[in-house]
């Protein structure tokens, strides 16, 4: 009973700490509703508002029909260019695609004949080129048909695939990415606090105070995880609730608590890492540094910036320790697919055992620390 006293006072002192400092509080505001609402939705990765030239040397009813198709919201309003202004104009970055039809395209469509309209891309920005290519070969693809036969849906082959999305209709990448970016979130805040926690105790002296109480390491471990789990946990939620389902229109398919309480786990296996670093480092340099090589690979590895699935065999091996994959996993289970403990209990058994290996690890530092110092 006196160990959790202990435990309890020194978390209301971590508490006091972290919410007493207002460069703290809006850190923690501004990451959980300014940068979830930006990456979420501000850097979107489909084609929206490209710019697009057409060079017609045919000028006839198809090409004209086939140029006022490739409009907003997904290209500007085409450009009618001459050939000696397409090269100019790609090098200046001002136009991404140029759509050329040569002469006579519409009597050879109209012929059978099958003729080629060429399409110029600024393939510098790779993910907008190879999308916006799709989009503008469909759209000619369905123009032309309505062309030739008056319906856009008229066959034109034996086979004809029809897509399906499941548990996203609508493809809206901003459902992924608001996930995604509470998964960065809680990743940086929750290590760097207890990573600070830690080397602020050592750097203000106050480790020496600790030292001399009737406390012991795991009580002192302990009551600063858990307060920035509590801390952190109470701005994801709010974030959650307001800014991801209200403002950012992302619905969440499976059980709001079930995904609070894997949330607390992943929290409490971040807290450990930060505790880990925290311990490492002798200066609060050090310790950014090492943030800064450890928050990446849990940032770019976890499947939120692409599949685990396209990663090379050894890479996803690795990325077994990270508990960030995990947590990724079971939150797109739960938030998208409605998945229930049943089917998130892998994800959550491997948090725990991560994060108690990770806290296990720490403490051992922590207590060789303390005993070195003493």
């Amino acid at each position: 009973m006196q160990r959790l006293t202990n435990i309890f006072w020194l978390m209301g002192k971590e508490l006091k700490s972290v919410l007493g400092d207002p460069v703290m509080v809006i850190l923690i505001m501004w990451s959980f509703v300014v940068a979830v609402m930006l990456e979420a939705s501000g850097a979107g990765d489909t084609v929206y508002n490209a710019a697009i030239a057409v060079l017609d040397e045919d000028s006839s009813a198809l090409t004209r029909q086939l140029t006022d198709a490739l409009g907003p919201p997904w290209f500007q309003p085409p450009v009618l260019v001459t050939p000696d202004q397409v090269a100019l104009r790609m090098d200046a970055g001002e136009i991404m695609f140029v759509l050329s039809f040569p002469p006579g395209f519409e009597a050879d469509v109209i012929a059978g004949l099958m003729p080629a309209a060429q399409l110029e891309v600024d393939a510098t920005a790779v993910s907008q080129a190879q999308l916006g290519t799709d989009y503008i070969t469909n759209i000619l693809t369905t123009e032309t048909r309505a062309f030739l036969s008056g319906s856009p849906d008229a066959p034109e082959a034996a086979l004809r695939l029809e897509l399906r999305r499941a548990f996203n209709p609508n493809g809206n990448p901003v459902w992924f990415k608001a996930v995604s970016s509470l998964l960065n979130q809680l990743s940086l805040l929750t290590i760097a606090l207890t990573g600070a926690a830690m080397l602020r105790e050592r750097e203000q002296g106050t480790i020496e105070h600790l030292m001399v109480m009737p406390l012991t390491p795991f009580e002192i471990a302990v009551s600063k995880v858990l307060a920035n789990v509590v801390v952190v946990l109470a701005a994801f939620t709010l974030s959650l609730l307001f800014v991801v389902q209200q403002v950012l229109q992302v619905p969440v398919a499976g059980s709001v608590p079930l995904l609070l309480a894997g949330t607390a786990v992943y929290l409490a296996a971040a807290a450990a890492i930060g505790m880990f670093l925290g311990t490492m480092a002798r200066s609060m340099a050090q310790f950014a540094l090492l943030v800064i090589m450890v928050i990446i690979p849990i940032i770019m590895l976890s499947g939120g910036m692409g599949a685990i699935e396209s990663q090379p065999d050894l890479v996803q091996r690795m990325t077994m320790a990270l508990p960030s994959r995990h947590f990724l996993a079971f939150a797109k289970a739960v938030v998208f697919r409605g998945a229930g403990p049943g089917a998130v209990w892998i994800e959550l058994s491997l948090m725990a055992g991560l994060g108690l290996s990770f806290f296990a690890a720490s403490l051992f530092l922590f207590r060789r620390s303390m005993s070195v110092s003493g």
